[in-house]
């Protein structure tokens, strides 16, 4: 069904309206539909691409090509890591370019044109070239991500407005729908016709969402082509000069070891999944010491550190669903229904399909439980979130076990373990952003958004440290391990929930 523009709801400025919403929500919502269509579609084909021809490659489902970069899983599972680490740590300077120096509307152009550039260099064949892409798309995903959701907010009058909560709920049904058709999509081409026509397709995407961001960007408030606050040319010459001094040491430190003939992909993931964990880690303590917190401030941090080392576990085996997950979908299912092969990048819909299908179911439950004085807390939401999790690992190790005689597995088991992560997802991210704004000193209530995502970075580099560091996640003993970490973990918030709760002050 197509969007209906209908004339002005109440307190509209002025104009048509998007299902009731502004319509500059139009524009925001098909700019990160298709963002997100081509960064899952990338998603979708990232690892399977990195192992075909190798060791580790399968078949793949309907008309696998080879022709990838004949990687060991280890590896690709390395760089993925970092790669999706990288696009939320960088989220964090993207703030930074959207309130200091362009503002979110010109940082979301920016950020959009780095992408698609990023997705043309994917689609020339060659290993520098695919690195070189990466890096584009995780530089502009920061620049873009970072501002899009503020844009939205600026979109309404205040937190008050009644259509605000609404209007954050179609952007975000963009961003599913973006993620469920990529794989059909992107993964489809990439995998069956040629990976670097796949890349490209991510770009055409990623194109098109910003030539209509450019023609509908007269609809959008007026705020977001303001810098909120603009650096004076006295912090912009230090920004600079500080900018070039590290530019100019990594430059000779990675020339010295290019030289010496002794550069490997360590010199580069090792540095950034240790800068992935330490500087969540200095965000953290820096904030938790600040002096000029409040005792009740200081307490509820103490609180949501506990939150956050619980998201670090969550996303550190949700997002191996595109790797670990994935690849075993790709090499040691059927990839096929009564007969009929399909692409196993296709996989990386399911997710997205459950997240449409349970997200309004969840809302409900809430808000009934509610409404009866027992819905759970936020603590043990986490609890449950990380206790689901650590279980679809253990369903994990079943169709695995299966599988170790060289024996194919019915794919229906990977639509189980993603069910999972999905019910455990909806019970940890959305309630993790609202607990974030709850938990906030007034300080830092912008800055402890931006750490929230910074969590999903200190997962994704835990996963680097261990596959760089040779740990086969692949194996039933590390996947077993990772699911017994993460129910342990739920357990121990859980059993702690009313000194964790006792922190946070008025906060439940």
């Amino acid at each position: 069904m197509a969007p209906s523009l209908t004339k002005d709801a109440p307190g509209n400025t002025g104009g048509k309206t998007f299902f009731g919403h502004p319509r500059g929500l139009a524009t925001l919502f098909m700019t990160e539909m298709w963002e997100r269509f081509s960064f899952y579609g990338l998603r979708a084909l990232l690892v399977v691409y990195l192992v075909a021809g190798g060791p580790d490659a399968g078949e793949g489902g309907a008309g696998h090509q080879g022709g990838g970069l004949a990687m060991d899983l280890a590896t690709a599972t390395a760089i993925y890591s970092v790669y999706n680490a990288m696009v939320y740590l960088l989220t964090m300077p993207g703030g930074w370019f959207g309130d200091r120096l362009w503002g979110p509307r010109k940082t979301v152009t920016v950020g959009a044109g780095i992408i698609m550039l990023g997705h043309l260099t994917l689609a020339v064949p060659g290993e520098p070239t695919f690195f070189v892409g990466l890096a584009l798309v995780a530089t502009g995903s920061g620049l873009l991500k970072a501002n899009i959701s503020k844009m939205v907010g600026d979109l309404y009058n205040g937190p008050d407005d009644p259509r605000r909560d609404g209007g954050f709920t179609v952007f975000y049904m963009g961003i599913n729908a973006g993620s469920f058709f990529a794989p059909f999509a992107i993964g489809t081409v990439g995998q069956t016709v040629n990976w670097h026509l796949g890349f490209g397709m991510a770009a055409v995407g990623m194109g098109l969402g910003l030539i209509q961001f450019l023609i509908g960007s007269r609809h959008l408030d007026p705020k977001s082509s303001q810098v909120p606050s603009p650096l004076s040319a006295q912090e912009k010459a230090g920004v600079l000069r500080k900018a070039l001094l590290w530019l100019v040491v990594a430059v000779v430190f990675y020339g010295v070891v290019v030289a010496t003939g002794t550069f490997t992909l360590n010199w580069a993931m090792i540095p950034l999944t240790v800068l992935g964990l330490l500087i969540p880690l200095g965000m953290l303590v820096r904030i938790k010491r600040d002096k000029d917190l409040t005792r009740a401030e200081q307490g509820r941090m103490t609180g949501y550190i506990w939150f956050f080392a619980a998201a670090a576990i969550f996303w550190m085996i949700y997002d191996q669903g595109a790797s670990t997950v994935q690849a075993f979908g790709d090499a040691k299912t059927t990839t096929q229904i009564l007969g009929w092969h399909f692409p196993s990048t296709w996989f990386q819909s399911i997710n997205p399909l459950f997240i449409m299908l349970l997200a309004p179911v969840f809302a409900a439950l809430w808000l009934a439980l509610n409404r009866r004085g027992k819905e759970p807390s936020t603590t043990v939401k986490f609890a449950f979130s990380l206790v689901v999790m650590g279980l679809s690992f253990f369903v994990f190790v079943v169709p695995m076990g299966m599988a170790a005689d060289g024996a194919k597995v019915t794919p229906m088991w990977l639509v189980l373990i993603f069910l999972l992560h999905t019910v455990a997802e909806l019970c940890l991210s959305p309630v993790g952003l609202s607990v974030t704004t709850k938990l906030a000193p007034a300080k830092y209530a912008s800055q402890l958004m931006g750490v929230w995502f910074l969590a999903v970075t200190a997962g994704d580099s835990i996963t680097g440290l261990l596959s760089i560091g040779g740990a086969d996640l692949s194996t039933t003993g590390v996947v077993a391990t990772e699911a017994t970490l993460s129910v342990l973990a739920g357990f121990a918030i859980y059993m702690y929930r009313r000194q964790i709760t006792s922190t946070m002050s008025e906060v439940k």
